[in-house]
């Protein structure tokens, strides 16, 4: 396969800052996604972090389920194995998976659409490894979109007062050992993401596949020092689709290796609550008119789109 997805240097956003700028920019008009590697990111935290996951998906169900807050959306705590259904697929996704959402003060004024994070008693640590990845990719996250930002032609911190207090969520996902070979369900149905990017860490198992302009399927397995970040829909919205929101899915593996479990970390980076999605002026040409004539809050827009993938 020619076409492949690049994997940037993201120091180079300091050392070499306009060849960055313009290479991540048109990574992202082409494919939605990107690769970055030296993020800054220690593997052992990482690792911490995963091995909390992977101690909490190993507990009985009843002790999971207690974890479910029904009505809730899905927005924190644990949401059980055949509930998350891609748009518009029969079929319920192969996976389990927990939400945590931003620490906020309970004053907040962003309390009633943010609930508090609940934290498993039965695994020691859960809450600082768990939160110390989140907090680590929200960070990363907003780096990339100062970058990204500045290829749009806007200020470079013209996302910083719009996500501080976003709604981001940090998903880890347990993708249970497949057992049956006629099965119709894959890992994760053909989706677009909801947010503005989402950032994946341990996306070196092989199983991602990014659907192409031309109507392929390029599987994307990064190295294990590489974060994948992705356009979502909110981003592809405000920006009048110049920069898309790519289908991508994670596929059944062949053979015996579909009897082993796989675990993935993505963190949905989103605005806060109460951001306007807003087509902006300067993606509007003549040959790309406003998609969009109304404007939606980004809680608004998020609502919508839970209902459609059978989580609210």
């Amino acid at each position: 396969m020619s076409a492949r997805i690049p994997t940037l240097d993201i120091t180079r956003f300091d050392t070499d800052r306009d060849a960055f700028v313009a290479e991540l920019g048109a990574a992202y008009r082409e494919w939605g996604f990107a690769g970055i590697r030296n993020h800054g990111i220690p593997q052992a935290q990482i690792d911490a972090a995963y091995d909390v996951f992977k101690r909490f998906f190993a507990l009985p169900d009843e002790v999971k389920k207690q974890y479910h807050v029904p009505g809730g959306g899905g927005a924190r705590g644990y949401t059980p194995f055949g509930v998350e259904t891609a748009k518009d697929s029969r079929h319920f996704d192969l996976k389990e998976f927990w939400h945590i959402g931003r620490e906020i003060p309970e004053d907040s004024e962003y309390r009633d659409v943010m609930p508090p994070n609940l934290w498993p008693a039965e695994v020691p640590g859960f809450r600082e490894h768990g939160y110390g990845l989140y907090q680590a990719l929200d960070q990363l996250g907003s780096r990339v979109l100062s970058a990204l930002a500045l290829h749009i032609g806007l200020p470079e911190d013209y996302f910083a007062d719009k996500t501080d207090s976003g709604n981001s969520i940090l998903r880890p996902i347990h993708y249970p050992p497949i057992t049956a070979d006629d099965i119709p369900n894959v890992r994760a149905g053909a989706h677009e993401d909801i947010n503005l990017i989402t950032l994946l860490v341990g996306a070196s198992a092989a199983g991602l596949e990014v659907l192409s302009k031309k109507g392929e399927w390029v599987p994307f397995t990064s190295d294990a020092d590489t974060i994948v970040v992705n356009i979502g829909d909110m981003l592809q919205r405000l920006t009048n689709h110049v920069y898309p929101s790519t289908t991508h899915r994670v596929t059944n593996p062949p053979g015996e290796q579909a009897r082993q479990p796989r675990y993935s970390v993505p963190f949905f980076l989103h605005p806060n609550p109460d951001f306007l999605i807003d087509v902006l002026p300067s993606t509007i040409t003549p040959d790309n008119p406003k998609r969009y004539p109304e404007p939606i809050t980004a809680q608004g827009y998020l609502e919508e789109r839970l209902r459609e993938i059978k989580l609210k």
